[in-house]
């Protein structure tokens, strides 16, 4: 109920609910204490207070829009993992098109994925694509990179799922009785202003961006690897000469410096000899590149070890210990097992760089004298040599200090290999082995869950759950990489303002400052009222956390509607776009600050794209939520 003049002034509740938000926002943009910390700290304030009730204090915790938020991350995590966004980029973006074709074709993929998987996550996957581009087109990464991350902004208002303030806008929704907004509720609006921006941004905005030179911000560097990739019956590369398979690649920057057939190498093989199924070729790729020349022809790395390779070691090992090869398989066979059902319970395969140090114990010996595979279940996938390429097969290599080494396996037991050997993992980095069986499951399931959303079978936190389970069932996620790829400060401090917002409702705060706004500031105008609410919503966003934004915003802008008698969706969806639209500081959105130190930019380099994209924002949306959501 809107507050009357004769309720001023404000009640002891109003004013401990105002003082423990303007408390909050001062912490927020002190930015000294982590913002879960700062919510939670809200929380308890307002229940010690007593503003929410203790039983209701962590309700937040099973609102609908925090789970949804959670399992569209894990969703977008499959989507990351099997390698499907990385074959979209390579189907959509061309390979030598011009400056405006590519730009066009990276921004508006970027803002695609991040309508219907977290926006955070489309951009920490295009970002290896957008260095590669900044490099062929002559520009410095902050070029590409600043454009891109306001396209994925932009891109995640178009739909529910698109980005964390959509579900917070439709719970809040619900809550006033109106029930939730549909998955494509948003897309009206935010397709105009998305486009808008996309197109400005492509055709001018890039040019606004300062060419600052990074310093060595992309990570180390280790060269290049030498691999072995076995050509299966089914690859487009049968059949072709292996001059025509490298220029299939050249964007890679791989190259073949070998052919193994029936188990015969060929260094430096003729461009005209044909490949054949089965064959194994010799690479030299980079550890960032060497996915994307896999997944080219759709053939796979050689894992290391054989059944006869196996059947030598076994007769070895009999020699030694006087028993009989078959005793002596059936002791291994017996270990093996045991190691199978390990790692059946460790489904969390991982990829690690390891360096190998003077003292490690594997110097001198190869991976099948040390049988990874039996012994410890790991695959050697790659060798990196500084002084010469190895001329060896990678399973009968002998290994050098200094060598560095792809390998593959469940992450408990490459811990314990990397403390049993000495060897040294290097800082961590992604290599996703596309695996295409995989990666139309993961998009089947993110595409199910949107369809049930779509079709109104289930509400979205439902619906994406059910994809959850889906994942960890087909293993598009491993249930042990569900927990560690939510991102659970997010989810805390969802949880933890949206009954801290609940009490500005019951108190009467929210219309007291809806009041406020709409008599003071707006005179009365609907539509400078909408324009407040949208601009306030914006710079709060521009230095705050945007979930929070939009938790703290919501029941204003319905404590605003209510005073005016207008229609409650006009402004909260001004809300969902304000808080969508933070593009004038590093801190206002995770895609800013994810491209800080790769784009080599200052606090200050923001608010020159920036500052057109939301005068651009504002002079778009206004008109359309008077035309698709009128007042």
């Amino acid at each position: 109920m809107p507050v009357s003049p004769e309720a001023l002034p404000m009640t002891l509740p109003q004013i401990l609910v105002f003082a423990i938000l303007a408390a909050t926002m001062g912490l927020f943009l002190w930015d000294r204490v982590r913002h879960d910390i700062v919510a939670l700290a809200a929380l308890m304030a307002c229940v010690v207070a007593g503003l929410v009730p203790s039983a209701e204090a962590f309700s937040g915790f099973g609102h609908p829009a925090v789970i949804t938020v959670a399992s569209v991350l894990v969703l977008s995590q499959g989507l990351h993992n099997t390698g499907a966004v990385d074959w979209l980029a390579r189907t959509v973006l061309p390979s030598n098109a011009g400056l405006l074709v590519s730009m066009g074709a990276l921004i508006g993929l970027g803002a695609l994925l991040s309508g219907f998987m977290n926006n955070v996550g489309a951009m920490a996957l295009l970002m290896p694509v957008a260095l590669q581009v900044s490099k062929r087109l002559d520009m410095t990464p902050g070029q590409v990179l600043m454009p891109l991350a306001f396209g994925t902004i932009l891109g995640g208002m178009t739909t529910l799922i698109g980005t964390p303030p959509n579900l917070i806008v439709s719970g809040f929704r619900a809550e006033a009785g109106l029930g939730h907004f549909g998955m494509f509720d948003f897309a009206p609006v935010g397709v105009a202003v998305a486009l808008a921006g996309v197109v400005f941004i492509v055709l001018a905005g890039w040019r606004l961006v300062p060419a600052r030179k990074t310093t060595g911000a992309e990570g180390f560097d280790t060269g290049t690897y030498l691999t072995e990739v076995r050509v299966p019956e089914d690859s487009k590369a049968v059949g072709q000469t292996l001059r025509a398979f490298e220029r299939g690649i050249e964007d890679s920057e791989a190259q073949i410096v070998g052919l193994v057939r029936n188990e015969v190498r060929m260094t430096a093989p003729h461009g005209g000899r044909h490949i054949l199924a089965d064959d194994i070729l010799v690479l030299e790729a980079d550890v960032e590149t060497l996915a994307k020349a896999l997944s080219v022809y759709g053939i796979r790395l050689e894992e290391e070890g054989s059944s006869s390779q196996d059947s030598e070691t076994d007769a070895e090992t009999a020699a030694k210990s006087g028993r009989s090869v078959d005793d002596t398989v059936k002791a291994e066979a017996a270990k093996d097992d045991d190691e199978e059902d390990d790692a059946k319970r460790d489904e969390d395969i991982v990829l690690r760089e390891l360096a190998v140090l003077p003292g490690s114990t594997i110097v001198g010996r190869s991976a099948t004298d040390l049988r990874l595979r039996t012994r410890y279940g790991l695959n050697l996938l790659a060798v990196s040599r500084e002084d010469h390429p190895p001329k060896a097969r990678l399973r009968t290599l002998k290994l050098k200090s200094g060598d560095l080494l792809l390998m593959q396996g469940p992450a408990e037991v490459m811990t314990d290999f990397i403390n049993d050997t000495g060897c040294v993992p290097l800082g961590e980095r992604e290599l996703r082995i596309p695996d295409k069986r995989m990666a139309i499951i993961a998009g089947a399931i993110m595409l199910g869950s949107v369809g049930i959303v779509t079709a109104g079978v289930l509400p979205a936190a439902a619906a994406f759950v059910l994809g959850v389970i889906a994942s960890m069932l087909l293993r598009t996620v491993p249930p042990r990489q569900v927990y560690t790829t939510i991102d659970w400060p997010v989810i805390v401090l969802l949880a933890a303002l949206i009954p801290v917002a609940g009490a500005m409702q019951v108190t009467g705060a929210a219309d007291v400052l809806a009041r406020f706004l709409v008599e003071t500031v707006a005179q009365g105008n609907a539509i400078a009222a909408l324009a407040v609410v949208l601009v306030t919503t914006m710079f709060l966003s521009d230095v705050m956390n945007n979930a929070a934004t939009a938790a703290v915003l919501c029941p204003i802008a319905l404590g605003i509607a209510g005073t005016l008698g207008v229609n409650p969706d006009t402004f909260l969806m001004a809300v969902a776009i304000g808080a969508s639209c933070a593009f004038l500081t590093p801190i206002g959105h995770q895609n800013n600050t994810l491209i800080l130190g790769p784009g080599g930019f200052r606090f200050g380099d923001y608010w020159r794209l920036g500052l057109p994209v939301e005068v651009l924002v504002v002079a778009v949306s206004i008109p359309m939520l008077l035309i698709v959501w009128p007042l």
